[in-house]
């Protein structure tokens, strides 16, 4: 009864489809065939060499079988022309539509961000400017107070001041020299207990001795005269016991080479 009920035409087109697909596999099987044929022949033949040329040429007709090939395919395909009915335009509309939206969220975005940064940016400049203003405010405060403070001074007045000065100088080095020269007399006197402006009496063959006062003098003008050879003769008239007071602290230094030359020690350096 279900046979008897089918639709003859119907019948007929499933056995049409059946033997189709019978052939293309067939036809697959086939193709498949030659290939291994082929891929067994290659390896059996194996890899021969060839020339430039002949390599070049065969490459150019490879490279034409595969554009002939697909030319023909091109040919035989049939481009698809999409209906340009309502539907359709409202549907790529709505895609451009939605693609140009997500591109503007995208500027948006980074628009924003650059904005902020911006921001941040101008705060931190304002406040460095904000800053530079106080230090400002606060030097010309210094300068309007330094300017009210300053004397205008005359070249004569600057030169009268320092030869005031240099004469103060003068004066307190004679007191400091005068003073050194007491104290050396009440403390470091000579031998006899006599200076050598009251020995007038003493016999010619007596070598006079100066005071300990004269030989600093003689130490300190060679210092100061000839700096590159401070160095001075211990004479006669020089007491031993004060050249080996002056040597024990450090006041006068021996020549390294000639133990009767000593020079005083040059403390302002």
């Amino acid at each position: 009864m279900n046979q008897q009920g089918l639709d003859p035409g119907s019948t007929t087109d499933m056995e049409v489809v059946t033997d189709i697909e019978e052939e293309l596999i067939k036809a697959c099987e086939e193709m498949w065939k030659d290939m291994e044929e082929c891929q067994n022949k290659l390896s059996l033949i194996g890899a021969e060499t060839l020339s430039n040329s002949n390599a070049q040429l065969s490459l150019l007709i490879m490279q034409v079988k595969c554009l002939t090939a697909e030319l023909s395919q091109w040919h035989k395909e049939t481009p698809e022309i999409t209906p340009l009915t309502e539907d359709v335009l409202i549907t790529l509309g709505k895609e451009e539509f939605q693609k140009l939206s997500h591109d503007l969220e995208m500027v948006l975005s980074t628009i924003q961000s650059k904005n902020e940064n911006l921001k941040e940016e101008l705060e931190r400049e304002q406040q460095w400017l904000d800053e530079q203003q106080e230090i400002m405010k606060s030097l010309n405060v210094i300068y309007s107070e330094l300017k009210k403070q300053v004397v205008t001074f005359s070249e004569s007045r600057i030169f009268n001041e320092l030869k005031t000065k240099i004469l103060y100088i003068k004066e307190f080095k004679e007191k400091l020299l005068i003073t050194l020269g007491e104290f050396l007399e009440d403390h470091f006197p000579l031998p006899n207990g006599t200076l050598k402006k009251k020995k007038k009496n003493i016999q010619e063959a007596t070598k006079q001795l100066i005071t300990l006062h004269e030989v600093l003098e003689i130490l300190i003008n060679r210092l100061f005269d000839v700096p590159h050879d401070p160095y001075v003769k211990i004479s006669d008239s020089f007491w031993p016991p004060y050249i080996e007071l002056l040597l024990r602290n450090g006041i006068a230094l021996r020549h390294p080479e000639d133990p009767t030359r000593i020079r005083l020690e040059a403390f302002h350096q």
